[in-house]
C-alpha cells in the first residue's frame, strides 16, 4: 500500500481537530449555537476528508467524483457559520425553518448540480490534473456557478461575523476571547480560500483552504476549552435584557434623537393602550403620554422630577418620569429612554399616614381630653346632666372616627380589591346603611344602570352618604344618588341640601397634604379621595341652589362581567323625586 502524501497527513490532522471540535460542540445541545457550530466543523471535516480522496486518486474521472462530493461539506460551512453566529450572539428569532430554507436554496442547488455530474459546466469548465514537487492536484477552471457560490459564501460569513464583531469590545472578557477566537477560526480558511481564487498559490490546483482548517479546528477547541464557548455564551444575557424590558413593571419607551418612538415595552403597550406595530416609528409627540412635561426633564427645565397624571387602561393615576440618555462609545446620544413609574401607591400610602397622624394626634387627644375633662366635672357634681351629655356625644365621635377608620382600611385589602358586584346591589347596601345612620333621612335612588364595579366603590358611596346625613342641619335630611355610564365608564352622584362644605376642606383635597395650622375637619372625605385614587377614578365637588353640594365621582366599569339593563328611578322615605339639579363641573383629574 503507498505511503500517504505530506499534504494528506497534514489534511487529515485537520480531520482530526475539526472532528474533536464537532463532537464536543455535538455534545453541548442544546446550548444556543451548539447545533449550528457542529453543523460548521462537520462541513469542515467533510471537505477536507474527501480531499484526501481527491489527492490519493490516480485518475482524473476517480479525481472529479471526489471533487464533486467535497461539495457537500463546501456549502454546509457558510451555513453553519451564519446560524451558529445568530443563535450564539442572541438573535435566535432570526433562526427559523423559512430563514433556514431559503438561505440553503443556493448551497442545495450546487449540491444538486455537482450530484448530476454538472451539466453545462457550471461548476466548472474544465477539470486538468496536474502534477507538481508536492503532489498531483485536479486543476479545475470554475465556471458561473463556482463565482456564485462562493460569493454567497463571503456574504454569509460576512453576515455571521457582525454580531461576533460586536462582542470584541464587551465588558465582559470571556465573551471578548470566544468572539477573537471564532473570528479567528472563520478567518483562516477566508484567506486560503481569496489565495487560491486570486492565483496567489504557485501550485496549480492546490487549493489551501481545508488545509488551514487545522488551524480553525484549534481556534474553536481554543473557544470551546479556555473560554467555554457555548458553555457561557452571551445569547441568555441578551435575551435576559430583553426579558428585563419586556416584562419590566414600569411603562418604557425608547425615543430617538429625531423624536421619533424607536421602541416600547409590553407594560407600556398594556398600560397606555397602544399597538406596538402601529406606534413604533411615529413621533414621540403622539405616543408618549405628557411628552411636552417629559420633555422638560429630559432638557433640564424641571428641578426635580415630579409626578404627571397620566390617564391610562386603568384609570388616571399619578406617575413619575424619568428620562435617561443612550450614548455611544463616542459620548454622542442616540436614543432617550423615559420611564413612568407609578408613585400613586406611594403617595397614596405617604398620604393616609399624614392623614390619620393628624386624626390621632389632633382628633382623638382632643375628644380624649373632653371627656377627661368633664369627666373630672362629674366627679365634683354627679348630677350634672350637661357633663354627661358631652361625654356621650364625645365618646360617640370616637367611636364614629375608629369607624371610619376600619373603613378605610377596606380600600386596601387585597381580598376586597378582586371582588365586584352590580352596582344597584352596591347602591342598595349604601341605603340601608345610611338608614341606619339616620331613620329619618328622606333617601332617593334615580336611574342606576345593572353594571359589574367594585366593590371598594360601596365604601365611597357610605361616606360621601353618612357625611351628608351627619353633617346635616335639617330634621330630615334628604339626600339622592343617581348614576350613568358612558364609555366604560360608571359616573355615580350624591346630592344632598345640607349646609355645604367648607372651602377649606376642597383647598386641603386639592393639596393632598395637611398641616398643623390647614386640615381637613374629619376623615370622611379622605375615605372618599382614597378610595376613587385607589380605582383610577376622579371626583368633582359642585355646590347646588339654594343648598347642598353634588359630589360626582367617576370610575371604570369592572370588565370582567356587566349585565346590562337598568333601574329606573324610585323614591325611598317620604320625599319625591326632585329634578333640581346643580349643574355640574368637568371631572378634574386623580388626586384633586
Amino acid at each position: 500500500m503507498a505511503a500517504l502524501s505530506p499534504l494528506s497527513v497534514a489534511l487529515l490532522v485537520a480531520v482530526t481537530v475539526g472532528l474533536a471540535a464537532a463532537i464536543l460542540a455535538w455534545r453541548e445541545r442544546p446550548e444556543p449555537g451548539a447545533t449550528w457550530l457542529a453543523v460548521l466543523l462537520t462541513g469542515q471535516v467533510w471537505w477536507a476528508t474527501f480531499l484526501v480522496f481527491e489527492l490519493e486518486a490516480a485518475t482524473l474521472p476517480a479525481k472529479a467524483l471526489w471533487y464533486d462530493v467535497q461539495w457537500v461539506g463546501v456549502v454546509a460551512i457558510p451555513v453553519g457559520w451564519l446560524f451558529f453566529a445568530l443563535e450564539y450572539t442572541g438573535r435566535d428569532r432570526y433562526v427559523t425553518p423559512f430563514s433556514i430554507a431559503l438561505v440553503s436554496i443556493v448551497p442545495v442547488a450546487t449540491v444538486a448540480v455537482a450530484a448530476a455530474g454538472d451539466p453545462g459546466n457550471l461548476l466548472a469548465v474544465d477539470r486538468v490534473v496536474r502534477e507538481t514537487a508536492v503532489g498531483t492536484f485536479l486543476d479545475v477552471a470554475p465556471g458561473p456557478l463556482y463565482y456564485i457560490i462562493a460569493g454567497y459564501t463571503y456574504l454569509l460569513g460576512a453576515v455571521g461575523s457582525i454580531p461576533l464583531l460586536q462582542l470584541i469590545r464587551d465588558d465582559a472578557r470571556p465573551f471578548r476571547g470566544q468572539s477573537a477566537a471564532l473570528l479567528v477560526g472563520t478567518a483562516a480558511p477566508w484567506g486560503g480560500s481569496v489565495a487560491y481564487l486570486t492565483g496567489a498559490i504557485p501550485i496549480p490546483g492546490l487549493d489551501p483552504t481545508p488545509l488551514v482548517f487545522a488551524v480553525s479546528g484549534v481556534a474553536y477547541l481554543f473557544a470551546l476549552s479556555r473560554f467555554r464557548l457555548l458553555t457561557l455564551a452571551p445569547a441568555p444575557r441578551r435575551r435576559a435584557r430583553q426579558l428585563v424590558f419586556e416584562q419590566l413593571h414600569d411603562p418604557v419607551f425608547v425615543v430617538g434623537t429625531e423624536g421619533l418612538l424607536v421602541d416600547l415595552n409590553e407594560s407600556a403597550a398594556e398600560t397606555f393602550g397602544i399597538d406596538r406595530r402601529d406606534a413604533i416609528g411615529e413621533a414621540a409627540a403622539a405616543v408618549v403620554p405628557k411628552y411636552d412635561s417629559v420633555r422638560e426633564l429630559a432638557a433640564g427645565e424641571a428641578d426635580k422630577p415630579r409626578a404627571i397624571p397620566i390617564v391610562g387602561r386603568d384609570g388616571q393615576r399619578p406617575y413619575e418620569a424619568t428620562v435617561r440618555e443612550v450614548v455611544d462609545d463616542h459620548g454622542r446620544t442616540t436614543a432617550r429612554v423615559i420611564a413612568f413609574h407609578d408613585v400613586g401607591a406611594y403617595l397614596g400610602q405617604q398620604q393616609r399616614l399624614n392623614v390619620l397622624n393628624r386624626v390621632f394626634r389632633h382628633d382623638v387627644r382632643t375628644e380624649t381630653n373632653l371627656i377627661r375633662g368633664y369627666a373630672e366635672q362629674l366627679r365634683a357634681d354627679p348630677t350634672d346632666e350637661r357633663a354627661l351629655s358631652v361625654i356621650e356625644e364625645s365618646a360617640g365621635r370616637m367611636l364614629e372616627l375608629s369607624e371610619r377608620t376600619r373603613t378605610a382600611g377596606e380600600l386596601f385589602d387585597p381580598t376586597e380589591e378582586a371582588k365586584s358586584a352590580p352596582l344597584p346591589e352596591v347602591v342598595d347596601e349604601v341605603v340601608a346603611g345610611v338608614r341606619g345612620v339616620d331613620p329619618d333621612a328622606r333617601i332617593e335612588v334615580g336611574s342606576v344602570p345593572d353594571v359589574r364595579v367594585p366593590v371598594v366603590l360601596r365604601v365611597v358611596l357610605e361616606n360621601l352618604c353618612s357625611n351628608a346625613v351627619r353633617h346635616n342641619d335639617a330634621e330630615s335630611p334628604w339626600v339622592r344618588i343617581d348614576a350613568a355610564v358612558a364609555d366604560g365608564w360608571v359616573e355615580v352622584t350624591v346630592a344632598d341640601d345640607g349646609p355645604g362644605i367648607d372651602p377649606a376642606e376642597y383647598d386641603v383635597l386639592d393639596r393632598g397634604t395637611e398641616t398643623p395650622l390647614r386640615h381637613g375637619s374629619g376623615i370622611g372625605l379622605w375615605i372618599v379621595k382614597w378610595g376613587v385614587d385607589h380605582l383610577g377614578g376622579r371626583i368633582s365637588f359642585d355646590e347646588r341652589d339654594p343648598r347642598g353640594t353634588a359630589v360626582t365621582v367617576c370610575v371604570p366599569v369592572d370588565r370582567s362581567e356587566s349585565t346590562g339593563g337598568g333601574r329606573g328611578a324610585s323614591t325611598l322615605g317620604d320625599g319625591s323625586v326632585d329634578d333640581e339639579w346643580g349643574t355640574l363641573g368637568s371631572l378634574p383629574n386623580a388626586g384633586r
